[in-house]
């Protein structure tokens, strides 16, 4: 009887974590707007955000130009290079936001074929194609920025910019960049 009692006690501890267990990662998604976004996403593309899709290039000292406008004075840009820094980031901002609002309308059209079962083996690879081509370009577009922004700054720039992102202390890194990036 004993041995009863501790199992059925065990058993009432153990079951509703097995129960817990089973439900999917994904309960509570099925009523997005989206399935495959979240509203936070959803907006995160529309606004053209980073979404960490440029850190490649961020941890590999090329600063976005986001940071670098936010940093303008520990980094004292020149008038010039705040003029082109500004440039850069509007230009990018656009051309981030209209794929952004390319990409989730790619998404939206998955999710409705989906849910209207209209789906054969063609159309699905196609949009999925269509989905992952836009993830490329929204990806490539702030991977470029970067790219176009650490050639505005010199060296020591760049060095101060890692170091004030929390990326490096040591800035006799900006020695082997130095004499490649002179503004």
């Amino acid at each position: 009887m004993k041995h009863q009692l501790m199992l059925a006690a065990m058993l009432a501890v153990l079951l509703p974590g097995i129960a817990a267990a089973q439900q999917s990662a994904y309960a509570g998604r099925e009523t997005r707007t989206i399935k495959a976004l979240s509203a936070e996403e959803t907006q995160q593309y529309l606004s053209g955000a980073g979404m960490s899709y440029a850190q490649a290039a961020e941890l590999n000292r090329y600063p976005g130009p986001m940071h670098v406008l936010e940093l303008e004075k520990p980094l004292a840009l020149t008038p010039a290079q705040r003029a082109a820094t500004q440039q850069l980031m509007d230009t990018h901002k656009a051309e981030a936001r209209a794929i952004g609002a390319q990409l989730v309308a790619a998404e939206q059209e998955l999710d409705r074929l989906f849910a209207s079962g209209e789906l054969d083996d063609t159309t699905l690879a196609e949009q999925v194609k269509t989905v992952a081509a836009l993830q490329g370009e929204y990806r490539l577009a702030h991977l470029e920025t970067h790219r176009r922004m650490r050639p505005l700054l010199n060296a020591d720039q760049v060095a101060r910019y890692a170091q004030l992102r929390g990326y490096s202390d040591d800035s006799s890194n900006a020695q082997q960049h130095r004499g490649t990036h002179q503004h």
